[in-house]
C-alpha cells in the first residue's frame, strides 16, 4: 500500500513550508517460515512414501499365504482322492 501525505506548516511571520511524505507499506518477506513449511512437508512425504511401501510388503506376504495356503487345500484334496481311489481298488478285489 502507498500512502502520500502532505504537511503544510505556517511560521510567525507567515510563510508556509509544505513537506510530502510518501509511505510504502510492504510486507515482510517470510523467507524462513516457508523453508521450514517446505522441510516438514518433504519429511512428510518421505514418511508416506516409507509407509505404503511397509504396506505393500504386507500386501505381498498376504498374497503369498494365500497361494500356499489354496496349495496346500489342492494337495490334500489329491491326497483324499488317492485314498478314495486306493479304497475303491481295495473293495472291487
Amino acid at each position: 500500500m502507498t500512502e502520500e501525505r502532505i504537511t503544510e506548516t505556517r511560521s510567525e511571520d507567515g510563510t508556509t513550508h509544505t513537506t510530502r511524505t510518501v509511505v510504502h507499506d510492504e510486507g515482510k518477506s517470510g523467507g524462513g517460515g516457508k523453508m521450514v513449511l517446505l522441510f516438514v512437508l518433504v519429511i512428510a512425504a518421505i514418511a508416506a512414501v516409507f509407509i505404503f511401501s511397509q504396506m505393500s510388503g504386507a500386501e505381498v506376504a498376504k498374497d503369498n499365504a494365500v497361494a500356499e495356503a489354496a496349495s496346500d487345500v489342492g494337495e490334500a484334496a489329491g491326497q483324499v482322492g488317492d485314498a478314495a481311489q486306493d479304497a475303491a481298488d481295495a473293495v472291487t478285489e
